[in-house]
């Protein structure tokens, strides 16, 4: 008996779709026409099918997933807050690191947080928690719009994933539960209303009891996410730089980019759709041995 082939990575992909899996984005747009909530513009067929394979194409909890999506957009009122004003941003940045920067190998924005530095008390002199689940909404939005159509032209196929470092050097059990409901908040708006877009997910830094918070956290998550997640004790300086280039990489984390300016690589927003500092990224990435993988 042969061997099953390999699993097509871009499965559930423009131009990697089943007949199923067709028929179900077919019998979803119609749905929406039908509705007249369709807006060709805003829900191209890519976006449909994050929808989609978020839910493995089963078109009942899709629609149920993106009748939520909506109504949460409405409630938050994102269509505003594709270029929402945050001037306190250089202050948030010393006390919550979180920030874009460049591409990896594969062509993904990089998106690095370092929940270690992470500080809700001092946070709370400087701006409200209102104001910054805005900017991380806001941050969604510029990824979708703005950064994924920049690095996808730059490497010439659709990027539609980023690639994540998530830092927990500093990172205690006490502090955590301080934080975890803001972490839990973020964590369920981009499983929620931004499916599909992670791509790569590095965890550095994680401390010895980390075991005991990733118990807390995993249920939150679904299996596809799990899966993705790779959990690092030590900085992952190695790891790292199999995925993302040194040139692109800031130098805290074993690369060799130090931007300059104010804020370093933190408030550069260095990277393809940055046209100040478009210059200064790597060349056209040159693919890992995973590419094309857009999820």
């Amino acid at each position: 008996m042969p061997p099953n082939p390999p699993r097509d990575p871009l499965a559930g992909h423009l131009g990697h779709l089943t007949i199923p899996e067709q028929h179900a984005l077919d019998k979803f747009k119609q749905q929406l026409q039908e509705e007249k909530t369709y807006v060709p513009e805003k829900h191209d067929d890519a976006l449909l099918l994050r929808f989609l394979r978020a839910r493995k194409f089963d078109l009942p909890k899709t629609k149920l997933m993106w009748d939520n999506y909506q109504k949460w957009r409405q409630e938050e009122g994102v269509d505003e807050l594709l270029h929402f004003d945050f001037p306190e941003a250089p202050e948030v940045m010393k006390y919550y690191p979180q920030y874009y920067h460049k591409t990896d190998k594969d062509g993904r924005p990089v998106y690095i947080e370092q929940l270690g530095k992470l500080d809700l008390k001092k946070l709370e002199t400087i701006t409200t928690q209102d104001r910054l689940k805005k900017r991380f909404i806001s941050q969604y939005e510029q990824f979708i719009h703005e950064r994924l159509p920049a690095a996808s032209k730059v490497v010439g196929h659709e990027v539609e994933t980023s690639c994540t470092i998530l830092d927990l050097n500093g990172v205690s059990l006490r502090q955590f539960y301080n934080v975890k409901d803001y972490v839990m908040t973020t964590a369920a708006i981009g499983q929620n209303y931004y499916p599909e877009c992670m791509g790569k997910f590095y965890i550095i830094n994680a401390p010895y009891l980390f075991s005991g918070v990733w118990a807390i956290i995993k249920p939150w998550l679904d299996e596809v996410t799990v899966a993705k997640i790779q959990i690092i004790s030590s900085s992952g300086k190695d790891i790292l730089l199999q995925q993302i280039p040194k040139e692109n990489l800031p130098k805290e984390f074993g690369g060799d980019c130090e931007c300059p300016g104010p804020g370093g690589c933190g408030l550069s927003n260095a990277g393809p759709w940055n046209t100040v500092t478009a210059t200064s990224t790597a060349p056209a990435p040159v693919p890992s041995q995973q590419q094309p993988i857009p999820s």
